[in-house]
């Protein structure tokens, strides 16, 4: 029987911040503090987003809540943070665009779940004594 997998807190505070963050960047974005875009294709394919940040964020609170089952949660959330950033940059990037107040969130979201899952996965939970 294995000991309670431990989840190194930098990984859970930045887990909280980032999916929190998705969960109010959707609300702004819904009220519209944050004013929509010019063209109507880019509301839409900002609007794409909607689901798979919400799921990222979903699945983050619950690792972060639940007890059991929490790495796989954790690694599902980390997956669906890290598409959703990759695929925001490689947007902006096909289109030349470089704007610093979108370009570095998503960095945020692209690299941050490679580190975090990075060391989720060299990370062994300890064995009880007599066990392998």
């Amino acid at each position: 029987m294995t000991a309670p997998e431990q989840t190194p807190t930098w990984i859970k505070r930045s887990m909280l911040i980032t999916d929190i963050g998705f969960l109010a960047y959707w609300i702004a974005t819904a009220v519209q503090v944050i004013p929509p875009y010019a063209q109507r294709v880019l509301i839409d394919w900002n609007w794409s987003f909607l689901m798979l940040d919400v799921l990222a964020a979903g699945t983050g609170l619950a690792s972060l809540r639940l007890r059991t089952a929490t790495r796989g949660l954790q690694l599902v959330s980390l997956a669906l943070t890290h598409a959703a950033g990759l695929n925001a940059l490689m947007f902006w990037a096909l289109r030349g665009e470089f704007d610093p107040a979108w370009w570095l969130p998503n960095l945020w979201l692209t690299l941050f779940p490679v580190a975090a899952v990075t060391v989720l996965l060299r990370h062994r939970p300890t064995t009880s004594a007599g066990t392998t």
